[in-house]
């Protein structure tokens, strides 16, 4: 900047801390001339500018410097500006007479809140050039330039913050200052083209033609927007940087010949704003209600599924089903979670958004309220739980049928391979042609049938227990199992009575017979015993079973410990028996008896209980090999069991202790509303991580339900427990975020200082007594008054019905700080949006149309047509639309 440049800021204009506006020197010597060029631009638009008002008197100045020395019209232009009276001026021509009047105007002007330092009467009246133009420029700035606002900006700022929102929209204009961004003229035409596109053709000005410009924009003005010509065009054009001073006082003319349609735009802003408020909450209600549609529409397809109790028959069947389940619980379940979840956030948002928008609560439509998904959801959980509880029992019962009916198959084919041929044995009649030792031989055969016979009489009773029982489970295929153990009864009652009849037959010929071998005869009685002793011990070492722990299996391993320590006794009995036979043969070698080989009391031969005790020796290390993986089974189960144990021991807990602290978190009043949002979004975040461990939890879960394990003593956590739980814990967290978002929200847009939220929530806590997050209506009413409310019935009848309007009887936190907002601050009313629209309309009763899309954006313009009624009235034009009922529709029960 050259030193004329420099120079040429004679004065500036400042703010005092008192709020006057102040006049002060530069620097530089006060007898230093302005640069020629922004003195000459100076006098032309301080000049003009006077003019433009002293005309309204019916006057004017030639002169800036020499018509303002008597003080006479420097008088007359205050009031003119003004609007008000100054005092009488002094009629002498004597230089006391002008100093006393210039005196006036600078009284007037101090008066009016600046301060004018080093600016004096003599001054003027001698004709200072640099004192009387730094004098004008005050009045220009104190009356045409002050008062000037847009948005929180005014004066200087203000002026330039209008001019680029005006002229934004237009090529090659950059409105940065108040001299070289007007020196090519498109700026001053696109705020005439802005307000008046009908004057100007903005499309077919040039850059190059910054001469051409001004002159049209000064022209324009003057003849149709009353502003006089200020400025030359070819001043502005060479002068490397027009005067600052000269232009702001020529655009402060566009401004307020424009004043009207910035109210009327402020008016447009001020109904755009709420349509999009209205515009966005509807959407939202779309949301909630399409949302809420699909997650009941899930709620009634999952609960007739879960409803279902109609048993599989078979094992594979049911595991089948236990394994649907899983899915369930694993991949359907969970997103339907974060969308109950998501739902009640949604649903709060926007109860809160109505809420500072001074718009009625959202209502859902019928049965899709949060209290109605909520039951449906504690429904769907009752059902999950007693399906599941239904899925084990079925499958024990399976398992039990399973073992029950292998048992009897086992038990039925040992008794009926015992039973084949014995009816017809007992049918014969070869005692009527055998011999006295022969008759005698059956008669002793006979009883030794009937002894095994005995023996086998607990064995049909147990089978008919197992078939009683397999009838009682319901097994699938019990008509053959009755089929089958009606057979065996039936059997068994014809084996008794042929038993009886052939015992009485022979006994009729037993005084025949005399003579009887006594050692077949002892052989025969205790090989039968020992005989089925070993049928029962092959019995019982081939006999399955079941258990469900390692002291179960243990009571099997000493069951089978003590039948081992009776097998050297057995081995004692069964060499006794041997010896019998063997001294039979001795016996018949010494006395050369002939034996046949038969024993004719017996079907038992030495080599079948050879062979049968040879197949009992080789059972029982089959049996201890069986024992022994089951035990390792049982040991593998509480492996699992102590893992799970020892998992959910800690992870339960950990909720817990994560449930307090984020409650302890959302009473917080030391900390900032932002810090509590930060302290909650990292419990989040170890939340999230922590879901690890519950899916390796819920691994270890299958694993035990797959191993049939259904207890465990080493925790009291149940997977259900922890699935609970885990997630109450992630909509506990969910849910008090969104409480601290809207309670920063409504901070926000009510003003609400931190300390303010401090000091409710610090009055909440000390009421809430049962520290649940709630107040009782008398802690609450206690609350309002320590708070200096004066409460009677009646007016706490209503203060309730605003923080409790579904009656649930407890006030919210959330509740007490949006009543304590509308109490501290202010919203948009119905009645502000029909001044704003009166303001539109002209102050006509109704508005068009075509004012509509004239003054407001095509969305929201279009959105008024189609949600306003028409006017009803005679002196409305057709097509005419009533404002009025539109605006209170948006502030009450509507389906806007």
């Amino acid at each position: 900047m050259t030193v004329v440049e420099t120079q040429v800021q004679y004065s500036s204009y400042m703010m005092t801390t008192t709020g006057e506006y102040m006049i002060q020197e530069d620097d530089w010597d006060r007898d230093l001339l302005l640069d020629p060029a922004w003195e000459k631009q100076q006098r032309k638009t301080f000049t003009a500018w006077c003019n433009s008002h002293l005309r309204k008197a019916g006057t004017q100045i030639e002169n800036i410097e020499e018509d303002f020395r008597n003080g006479l019209k420097l008088m007359l232009l205050l009031e003119v500006i003004s609007g008000e009276r100054l005092p009488k001026p002094d009629k002498g021509k004597m230089r006391f007479h002008k100093i006393a009047n210039v005196n006036k105007a600078l009284d007037y002007i101090s008066s009016k809140g600046v301060k004018l330092v080093s600016i004096g009467a003599e001054e003027i009246v001698d004709g200072n050039v640099k004192m009387t133009l730094g004098m004008i420029w005050t009045i220009i700035l104190r009356f045409a330039i002050q008062d000037i606002s847009v948005e929180e900006t005014s004066a200087k700022e203000g002026l330039l913050l209008w001019c680029q929102r005006k002229t934004a929209p237009y090529r090659n204009v950059n409105v940065q200052n108040f001299h070289i961004s007007w020196k090519d003229g498109l700026a001053l035409c696109a705020l005439i083209h802005r307000h008046r596109p009908d004057l100007i053709d903005y499309s077919k000005l040039r850059k190059d033609d910054p001469i051409g410009n001004l002159n049209t924009a000064f022209e324009v003005a003057e003849k149709y927007l009353d502003i006089p010509k200020m400025l030359d065009a070819e001043d502005i054009v060479n002068t490397p940087k027009p005067d600052e001073k000269a232009i702001m006082t020529y655009v402060s003319c566009f401004y307020h010949a424009f004043a009207g349609a910035e109210q009327a735009e402020t008016a447009a802003n001020r109904i755009c704003k709420v349509l999009a408020v209205n515009q966005e909450n509807e959407k939202l209600m779309e949301e909630y209600e399409k949302l809420a549609s699909e997650l009941l529409e899930w709620i009634q397809r999952t609960i007739p599924w879960l409803e279902n109790r109609v048993a599989e028959q078979t094992m594979h069947a049911m595991q089948q089903k236990l394994e649907d389940f899983r899915d369930y619980r694993r991949v359907h379940k969970p997103p339907k979670v974060q969308e109950k979840c998501q739902l009640e956030i949604n649903f709060n948002t926007l109860q809160t958004k109505l809420r500072l928008s001074n718009r009625p609560a959202f209502m859902p439509s019928e049965g899709k309220m949060v209290s109605d998904i909520a039951n449906a959801w504690k429904g769907l959980e009752q059902v999950e739980k007693g399906y599941e509880e239904w899925l084990l029992i079925e499958i024990r019962r399976l398992e039990r049928l399973d073992h029950l009916a292998e048992k009897f198959k086992q038990k039925s084919t040992l008794h009926e391979s015992w039973t084949t041929g014995k009816e017809e044995l007992l049918s014969q009649k070869d005692y009527e042609s055998a011999s006295l030792m022969e008759i005698r031989a059956l008669m002793r055969k006979h009883e030794a049938f009937e002894s095994d016979l005995a023996a086998h009489q607990d064995r049909v009773e147990q089978i008919a227990a197992i078939a009683q029982e397999l009838n009682e489970l319901d097994f699938y295929d019990a008509a053959t199992i009755n089929a089958r153990c009606q057979g065996i009864c039936d059997q068994w009652d014809n084996l008794g009575t042929l038993t009886q009849k052939r015992r009485e037959s022979l006994e009729r010929v037993e005084k025949l017979w005399e003579t009887i071998d006594q050692l077949y005869l002892e052989f025969a009685k205790r090989a039968a015993p020992f005989n089925n002793w070993m049928d029962g011990a092959m019995e019982d070492l081939q006999d399955m079973f079941i258990v469900h722990s390692i002291e179960e299996i243990q009571s099997l391993i000493t069951a089978h410990d003590q039948f081992k320590a009776t097998l050297p006794e057995a081995d004692k009995e069964r060499m006794a028996i041997m010896g019998i036979h063997t001294e039979i043969l001795k016996i018949a070698q010494t006395y050369g008896i002939k034996v046949v080989g038969v024993n004719p009391y017996t079907v038992l031969s030495p080599q079948d209980l050879s062979n049968k005790w040879e197949a009992v020796k080789q059972l029982v290390p089959m049996r201890d090999q069986m024992l022994q993986e089951e035990v390792a089974r049982q040991q593998s189960n509480e492996r699992l069991r102590r893992q799970f144990g020892a998992q959910s021991n800690i992870i339960g807990p950990w909720i817990q202790t994560k449930m307090e602290e984020i409650s302890h978190v959302s009473i917080d009043i030391v900390s900032s509303l932002e810090e509590q949002m930060s302290n909650l979004k990292t419990y989040e975040q170890n939340i999230i991580n922590y879901k690890s461990n519950i899916d390796k939890l819920e691994g270890d879960h299958q694993l035990s339900q797959e191993g049939l394990i259904f207890d465990n003593k080493h925790t009291n956590y149940t997977m259900e427990h922890v699935r609970v739980g885990w997630e109450q814990l992630l909509t506990t967290i969910a849910r008090t975020i969104n409480e601290i978002e809207n309670q920063i929200l409504t901070r926000d847009a009510k003003g609400i200082s931190q300390e303010q939220l401090n000091e409710f929530r610090a009055s909440f806590n000390h009421f809430d007594r049962k520290r649940n997050g709630m107040m009782d209506p008398d802690d609450f009413r206690a609350c309002l008054i320590s708070m200096g409310y004066d409460l009677g019935e009646v007016e706490f009848a209503r203060i309730m019905t605003l923080v409790d309007p579904n009656n649930t009887g407890v006030v919210t936190f959330q509740a007490f700080i949006d009543f304590m907002t509308r109490e501290t601050a202010e919203t948009d009313t119905a009645e502000q949006v029909m001044a704003s629209f009166k303001i539109l309309a002209s102050d006509k009763a109704y508005i068009t149309v075509e004012e509509l899309r004239r003054e407001l954006p095509p969305e929201q313009a279009e959105y008024c047509i189609s949600r306003m009624t028409k006017y009803m009235s005679g002196e409305a034009p057709p097509g005419a639309l009533d404002y009025i009922s539109f605006s209170s529709a948006l502030y009450g029960e509507s389906d806007l």
